[in-house]
């Protein structure tokens, strides 16, 4: 075992065994090259006595204690070490009251040797230890550095050597480490680490070299003997430089490394030659449409590819139009396949190429083509593709080295205009109410491929400045839906279907009178690519068809009257609503009404207004809200309104609407006449005498009651008050009023 490691066990074991003083310095060897200044530490502590504590430094001869400095005898020091005291090239700083520190200013390889530290006793009992010894080893400054580039210059691509051999003369106790750094020329003369190794055998990168060290691109070389290489691969211009090498020589203390000696050494510019990348673009039309609908291939060559070295290529595919033989109009991109086969569209194809109605594929042979699997008239320009080369970096991030663009080709073609034509023709004549209409519309078209049609059948009534309105239609996916056409117990009525490859059929069963007018066939052509939403091409509006039956049925009146028109609150109020019935007299049960009553409003039913109450051609009774009325049906053509306990909000003009219903004796079919409308009546509330007064009189009372009770209790209180007896007022006798009358 080491005699300093022993020392040390010994004395770890001694206070581990004892509480009394104890004397601390460093584990040793401490070794020091020549020339640095040093410094050695001394504490004491488990001591009795005054607080602040004397120290004295001694050199341990073969056979003498030569006395060194001491901090309370100041002629302490050896003769022999006057001068360096004196001068301050050994001397002593207290640190503490318990710390000491022996510096050299500037050691020497003589100063080599054990150094005790010792306290004088100021404690009641002699118990620890009263000094302590270290080691002191001064080396010498052998360390030497050679570095060396075999190849100072290379070509991009190739990879450089950079070797540092480095000797010294004194190894033990002592380790070493090199490093390996580089100046860029405009680091502004920072340099940049590459890597290191030692002192304790591991290797650290550099930020920006982790990476290019984990890929092999950077690789040491130990070949023993002082020997330090290493090798950096596939260079870059990024590469050029001036590399250093740097060897640093360590002392281990307890846990920590201790740096005593650097060396560094130019080892020379390393120059990296830049090999143009070369390659050229041509594109073609593979695959040329000749109409809208049918699909484009554009082949995008990369020819004479040089010097790419470990990088990729991307392509980007770009749509323009142009006006002239040399006009350009802004560029659109259309996809973009980078180096990792990432495939991007550009905003305006993002759903066609989710669609799959754009493709981008590769070919080993460097070759990019863009397919359009059916091109649309829109498509029709100019296209160019832009191929990229890519080249990593040494922290592996892909830069852009070159783009290279091939002229445009056109993708053109003479476009068809679509035609479209629609004719309506009449299947069956509605000749009277309750009848039914049927007609055909017959689509013909041109230069239409792969289309679809919606129908709208629309109504026109007669006359000059009649509405217009929707009444259903058949999609391009042949989904039925009712437009305009709303009318209670009339949804199925109409009814709309596709009779052939190009003709669809238009029935209306129990015509009515409200529908003689004008009926046409609006037809729409649409296209869709896959599964994309469909898209319209052309629209066309057939011929008219008029329905114009002659109506020769009875002609209906309508009035209304009301039991009393000035009410009290909470009476009931009766109006009854007749229909009478000119020019004609039906059998019963071959007439039906829909009734409605209305309150307080001055426009027309028919605006939208909501009845108060109602009662269809089956009888059902239907209220809004929750008003206090009732109808009832009294005999065939009357109705009559029921208002219960009258309330103020009952205030108003009142009026009802009929619409009749006549069955045809000869079809069976139910026909719809014009609606009925009567006149208004006003409905007033009127207050009786006494109860118009009961409240005004109810309250008089009361509040003269009350006043008179207060009147009151004011009266005894002043009268308690202020006439009260007085209690030293005697009363006058009465005895004198008898003496009197006896006088």
């Amino acid at each position: 075992m080491d005699e300093a490691l022993l020392r040390a066990v010994l004395l770890f074991i001694g206070l581990a065994l004892s509480e009394g003083r104890v004397v601390k310095v460093p584990a040793g060897p401490l070794v020091h090259v020549e020339g640095q200044p040093v410094s050695i530490r001394c504490d004491v502590s488990n001591y009795e006595g005054p607080r602040d504590q004397d120290f004295e430094w001694y050199l341990m001869m073969a056979d003498k204690m030569l006395p060194l400095v001491s901090t309370f005898d100041g002629s302490f020091t050896d003769a022999s070490m006057k001068d360096r005291v004196n001068s301050r090239d050994i001397s002593f700083v207290k640190l503490n009251d318990a710390a000491v520190e022996l510096k050299f200013k500037s050691v020497r390889a003589t100063d080599s040797g054990v150094y005790r530290c010792s306290t004088p006793s100021t404690d009641s009992v002699i118990s620890g230890n009263y000094n302590a010894d270290v080691e002191l080893k001064v080396i010498g400054d052998s360390l030497k550095v050679s570095p060396l580039i075999p190849k100072a210059a290379v070509s991009a691509g190739e990879s450089v050597e950079l070797q540092c051999n480095t000797t010294r003369s004194f190894t033990e106790h002592t380790f070493l480490s090199v490093s390996w750094s580089v100046g860029r020329a405009n680091s502004s003369g920072v340099l940049e680490q590459i890597l290191t190794f030692g002192p304790d055998d591991k290797i650290q990168t550099g930020s920006n070299y982790t990476q290019r060290y984990a890929d092999g691109g950077l690789q040491l070389d130990l070949r023993g003997g002082g020997f330090y290489g290493l090798v950096l691969k596939a260079t870059t211009p990024a590469d050029r430089g001036k590399y250093v090498c740097t060897a640093q020589e360590w002392v281990r203390q307890g846990r920590t490394w201790r740096k005593i000696l650097e060396r560094s050494e130019d080892m020379g510019k390393v120059e990296v030659t830049a090999t143009d990348l070369q390659y050229t673009v041509s594109l073609a039309v593979s695959v040329s449409p000749q109409s809208a609908g049918e699909p484009t291939e554009l082949r995008c060559q990369v020819q004479q590819l040089l010097y790419l070295q470990n990088g990729r290529l991307g392509v980007s595919w770009v749509y323009s139009t142009r006006g002239g033989a040399a006009e350009v109009q802004a560029e659109v991109m259309v996809a973009t396949l980078d180096q990792q086969g990432a495939l991007t569209a550009g905003a305006q194809y993002q759903q066609r190429l989710d669609r799959g109605d754009i493709a981008l594929t590769r070919t080993p042979d460097n070759t990019f083509m863009l397919r359009i699997l059916q091109t649309a008239d829109a498509d029709m320009g100019w296209y160019s593709c832009r191929v990229t080369a890519w080249t990593p970096d040494r922290k592996g991030v892909w830069t852009n080295s070159k783009e290279v663009q091939s002229s445009p080709v056109a993708v053109q073609w003479t476009p068809k205009t679509p035609v479209l034509s629609v004719a309506a023709h009449r299947v069956r004549e509605a000749s009277s109410a309750g009848s039914t209409f049927e007609m055909t519309c017959q689509v013909s078209g041109q230069n239409l491929q792969d289309s679809s049609y919606s129908v709208l059948i629309r109504f026109e009534e007669s006359g000059a400045g009649g509405k217009s309105r929707k009444v259903l239609s058949l999609s391009p996916d042949s989904v039925l839906q009712l437009e305009e056409w709303s009318e209670p117990g009339r949804i199925d009525s109409v009814v709309l279907e596709k009779s052939g490859p190009a003709e669809y059929r238009f029935r209306l069963y129990g015509a009515q009178v409200s529908d003689r007018g004008f009926y046409c066939c609006d037809v729409t052509a649409w296209t869709r690519h896959q599964s994309q939403d469909w898209t319209k091409i052309i629209s066309a509006e057939s011929n008219k068809i008029q329905v114009d039956f002659v109506h020769t049925g009875p002609v209906f009146n309508i009035s209304i009257q009301s039991d009393a028109n000035d009410v009290l609150l909470g009476d009931t109020v009766q109006m009854k609503c007749s229909v009478s019935i000119l020019n004609a007299s039906p059998n019963t049960g071959d007439v039906a009404f829909e009734v409605r009553w209305f309150q307080s409003s001055m426009r027309p039913p028919d605006n939208g207004v909501v009845p108060l109450i109602s009662m269809d051609r089956y009888g059902v009774v239907k209220k809004s809200g929750s008003n206090h009325s009732s109808l009832e049906r009294t005999d065939q053509y009357s109705f009559t309104l029921s208002l219960h306990s009258i309330q103020h909000t009952d205030v108003g003009e009142y009026y009802c609407s009929a619409t009749p219903w006549l069955l045809s004796p000869a079809t069976g079919a139910w026909s719809k006449e014009s609606e009925l409308s009567s006149g208004r009546v006003l409905l007033s509330v009127r207050t009786q005498m006494w109860e118009s007064l009961k409240m005004p009189v109810g309250y008089g009372l009361i509040a003269a009651l009350v006043a008179g009770l207060l009147s009151i209790l004011l009266g005894l209180a002043v009268a308690r008050c202020c006439f009260s007896r007085n209690p030293l007022h005697t009363p006058r006798p009465h005895n004198k009023l008898r003496d009197l009358e006896m006088d």
